[in-house]
């Protein structure tokens, strides 16, 4: 999605108001740091960069973001992951970029202080200048402050040359400029559309996919570059009650016959669930949950034919989540988004894997009554509660680089709603990335398969005659912008989704 194409044309919104924002923006110039009064009366907004290329790199940046924290630095949001090919010094490995929203009560100097100990104590030395180096953590900006001295220049004096410093950062930014201090922020730049124009000359989304500026999600033991192509996850559901196929694979032997069809057929993923969410399901208890997944899940890691496959539990229970990636699986699928348990965000930030954050109202057995189905405008609205979601699950301490959106389907929506889900993942997108262009750009999964709203579309009453339908729908889906589809039938729905990325690669061709 080329969110900045759409933003072109209102960047002279911030011609006018770039004036007022330079004015009200403070000049703040030290001829050393020790000579003048460090501002930390109050708390201010900051933005910090960080890169690794040496060591475990995404192992660095947890550990900078847990000791930044410990500083006295909150992080509030967090941009998207970059592997970025070297700059100025090319005979070096690739980085891993990102940047950090936060807020500090600690003065420029003392910042910079403060994240020149980290860097020291996760092992950086001088070294050659633009060298490897395990962390680099440099401060963007600092409230609405021009800082020069010594030591320390504020704006970073090279940012504007840098995509792979500026890319991180528009993700931290929404569309729409929400604060005189952000506002501040776009009056740095040296053009009058701000920071959105600083991004455009450099290159903008343009730039990202090529080899030397890859958008990434950390899961397994690599990085997903899910522009690439859509990812297939095969369902496997363990519950008695399911709407689908309850009841088939309820033995360890039947699951992981399963599994093997799915992965032949070519499944990227496997989505293994073991508490049903089917309208009006009746809740069973986290030991009831465990004692049906633990057997399957703990065979399943051991198939041969899953090397190389990724593996993710289907639960709204922290305890569950915890027990199944101390056993293997490599992603979190919540369709709750941390509503059904109060440690689920907790728990996920500690267990540093991909998180599946769906939109849903009430609980399944309530989801589908017509409180939960009343809606102004269904995209907007999900969007709306999907980033409250998402954003208690930053301030917790789950990246926006973790973070995987679900709008959904067939989960507090009717078949007309369901249908504007399908068609207007774009304007979902599109309202997410008004305060959060890192949502905007976050991988999407959809799960329309063999829903009820197809049955009564196609007059299907049975859910395995809908096949053809999901088809469908998974094709408008794809073609619309998602990243992952959540199916039944690997086969027929693999053939829709490589036929939609052969198209989505030839319209690029032209583009």
């Amino acid at each position: 999605m080329h969110i900045f194409k759409q933003l072109l044309p209102h960047i002279s919104r911030l011609n006018g108001a770039k004036k007022y924002f330079q004015a009200s923006c403070f000049a703040f110039i030290h001829s050393s740091p020790n000579s003048s009064v460090e501002v930390h009366s109050q708390d201010q907004e900051v933005v910090i960069a960080l890169g690794s290329n040496v060591g475990d790199r995404l192992h660095n940046f947890n550990e900078a973001l847990q000791l930044m924290k410990k500083s006295g630095v909150q992080i509030t949001r967090h941009g998207c992951l970059y592997e970025t090919a070297p700059a100025y010094v090319t005979d070096q490995p690739n980085f891993l970029n990102s940047a950090v929203r936060a807020v500090t009560k600690l003065g420029p100097h003392e910042l910079l202080g403060a994240l020149k100990k980290i860097e020291k104590d996760m092992g950086r030395t001088q070294g050659i200048r633009y060298g490897p180096r395990p962390i680099d953590l440099d401060i963007l900006f600092y409230g609405k402050l021009r800082v020069r001295s010594e030591i320390l220049t504020i704006p970073h004096e090279r940012i504007w040359e840098r995509p792979f410093v500026i890319a991180p950062l528009m993700d931290l930014l929404g569309s729409a400029i929400d604060s005189d201090v952000v506002a501040c922020w776009h009056s740095f730049s040296m053009h009058s559309g701000g920071l959105f124009e600083s991004w455009e000359k450099l290159g903008g989304d343009s730039l990202i996919g090529k080899e030397g500026l890859k958008r990434v999600l950390p899961v397994g033991n690599g990085l997903w570059d899910w522009s690439m192509k859509t990812s297939v996850m095969g369902i496997l559901n363990l519950t008695p009650d399911s709407f689908s196929d309850g009841g088939k694979f309820e033995s360890v032997e039947a699951a992981v016959s399963q599994v093997r069809s799915m992965i032949s057929e070519g499944a990227d993923m496997i989505d293994i669930g073991a508490q049903s969410t089917r309208p009006m399901a009746s809740r069973i208890s986290v030991e009831q949950e465990l004692d049906r997944l633990i057997p399957v899940l703990e065979a399943v890691v051991r198939m041969p034919e899953v090397e190389g496959k990724l593996v993710s539990v289907d639960t709204f229970y922290s305890e569950v989540a915890s027990e199944a990636v101390s056993k293997g699986a490599h992603i979190v699928n919540d369709v709750s988004a941390g509503q059904l348990d109060s440690n689920m965000l907790n728990v996920v930030a500690g267990l540093r894997v991909p998180y599946i954050a769906m939109h849903m109202r009430g609980d399944p057995s309530t989801m589908q009554n017509s409180e939960n189905l009343q809606y102004d405008d269904v995209c907007k609205q999900v969007a709306s509660e999907l980033l409250l979601r998402v954003r208690d699950a930053e301030v917790l301490g789950i990246p926006a680089w973790r973070i995987i959106i679900d709008p959904g389907i067939g989960f507090s929506k009717n078949t007309e709603q369901n249908l504007d889900i399908l068609m207007g993942l774009p304007n979902i997108q599109e309202e997410l990335g008004r305060k959060s262009l890192a949502l905007s750009h976050a991988p999407v999964m959809i799960g329309p398969s063999r829903k009820k709203f197809l049955g009564e579309i196609c007059n299907r009453k049975a859910a395995i005659e809908r096949d053809p339908a999901t088809v469908a729908s998974v094709t408008a889906g794809v073609l619309g912008g998602a990243n992952i589809v959540r199916v039944h039938n690997v086969r027929d729905n693999l053939d829709a989704v490589k036929l939609c990325d052969a198209m989505l690669r030839q319209k690029r061709c032209f583009s």
